[in-house]
């Protein structure tokens, strides 16, 4: 009989195997992997247990456990009298083995199914990928527009400690109608950046988004737009309202303003002209000779600057060159602070020249229009896509007198700045699109920062 029925048992373990393994033996290991802080809480436990039950028998004289071990000692003598210890011992150990065992699947099961009941993740998959990207370096990304929140959609898969510092000086669209309207700065590359780095929050990044297509005084807003512009009223400023809005969007890292001043843009143009206004100065189509902001000297975000002097990796752009970036690097504090930093800082050079920004730009280009602004070199490297696009890509971006930025070897050598040559391009084969792509350069990035730590 107790043979048959050890039989039954490793039947029942191999029925269950059969559906479970090996993905949930490797499940089941994974919780052996160092730094999950687990085994050493459920150790530091079974001591307690063990340190109280000593502790009650010895205020007790030991005499129940003198009486308990002689009852056990008979039973145990009883028992392998009918059956063999060769038999009664592995048998022991098994059921010992399948009650722990089910104990703890059912335990961890129902914390599951209260922590994530829909079920799509393991819960070990969800520690281990936490303490992986809190453990990735400290990456401080400088810029704004739709290049900054691409990229940043990328690096979230690699750190959780990623701090945005992103312009404020827009003034066209919904922010720019908040702005002059309600006297707000401008919340839409930072809307953008949040939704970027929400954490698989689908619905609320989708609502955060939204545009109203009609309505009195809605149409062309966003949500998270009105929902910043609130959330500043409340709160009182525009850092405390995006601090909340990252709680609610399940944020991994940190979006910053440059400065909670309210910048405007100015430039100069080949052609004498004065325009002010971030995007009067695209509209103007001219050649930018100088750019600068009113007020000059704006104070930094005293975050912004901590999250600098703590960074291991600083990565500049992409983005519109004189609307997206330069505008964060008009803050003198911000400029300082990268310059002092010895980590790794690169620029991420743009793939297609913008029309009333960079028209003619090479990859040189840019780099003495930052050096221009920040009157400093601030990185060491430029990141330039490796493939041209696609001829289809070139007719597109012609009519929009756009072209691929050229890169000119000799005058970056003579800036004394190092290559960084990759395919980081993603290019929509239907409209032509050209965009970076947000994995593959995030995955350059992180490639090139850990090989210059490694140096």
């Amino acid at each position: 009989m107790t043979i048959g029925f050890l039989k039954q048992a490793l039947h029942v373990l191999r029925q269950e195997s059969r559906h479970r393994t090996p993905s949930r033996v490797n499940q089941w290991f994974k919780w052996l992997a160092p730094g999950l802080l687990v085994k050493r809480w459920l150790l530091l436990s079974a001591s307690g247990v063990l340190l109280t039950t000593l502790g009650f028998a010895i205020w007790l004289k030991l005499t129940p456990v003198f009486y308990t071990t002689q009852f056990l000692r008979q039973i145990l003598d009883r028992l392998t009298d009918i059956i063999p210890s060769y038999i009664s011992g592995p048998l022991a150990m098994v059921l010992g083995f399948l009650l722990v065992w089910w104990g703890q699947t059912r335990t961890l099961g129902s914390i599951t199914e209260v922590l994530m009941p829909e079920g799509e993740e393991e819960l070990i998959d969800l520690l281990l990928a936490h303490r992986r990207l809190h453990r990735g370096p400290r990456i401080v990304v400088v810029g704004g527009g739709t290049g900054l929140s691409n990229l940043l959609r990328g690096l979230k898969r690699y750190s959780a400690n990623i701090t945005a510092i992103v312009t404020v000086a827009d003034d066209g669209g919904s922010s720019g109608r908040l702005r002059r309207e309600i006297g707000v700065l401008p919340p839409g590359d930072i809307r953008n950046c949040l939704a970027a780095l929400a954490d698989e929050e689908k619905l609320l990044t989708e609502l955060f988004q939204y545009r109203f297509k009609a309505g009195d005084g809605l149409t062309g807003h966003s949500f998270g737009n009105l929902f910043l512009t609130a959330m500043s009223e409340v709160t009182g400023d525009l850092e405390q309202a995006i601090a909340a809005s990252s709680r609610v969007l399940a944020v991994r890292g940190q979006v910053l303003p440059a400065t909670l001043s309210d910048v405007r843009l100015w430039a100069k143009l080949s052609d004498g002209r004065y325009i002010e206004g971030e995007s009067s100065i695209t509209e103007a189509n001219g050649t930018i000779v100088q750019i600068g902001c009113t007020p000059a000297d704006p104070p930094a975000l005293p975050k912004a600057l901590k999250a600098i002097s703590e960074a291991d990796y600083i990565i500049i752009g992409p983005g519109s060159l004189y609307t997206s970036i330069i505008p964060n690097l008009l803050v003198p504090e911000i400029t300082a602070a990268i310059a002092q930093r010895d980590v790794p800082r690169i620029y991420v050079c743009n793939i297609m020249t913008q029309e009333g920004e960079t028209q003619g730009y090479s990859v040189g280009d840019h780099i003495r229009a930052i050096d221009q602004a920040c009157g400093q070199p601030l990185f060491g490297a430029v990141l330039v896509q490796k493939k041209t696009p696609s001829a289809k890509a070139h007719i597109r971006y012609a009519q929009e007198n756009s072209n691929p930025v050229p890169l000119d070897r000799d005058v970056v050598a003579r800036l004394g700045r190092r290559i960084v040559l990759a395919s980081v391009m993603d290019e929509d084969e239907q409209t032509g699109l050209v965009r970076h792509d947000p994995q593959q350069l995030a995955r350059v990035l992180l490639r090139w920062y850990s090989r210059v730590e490694g140096l």
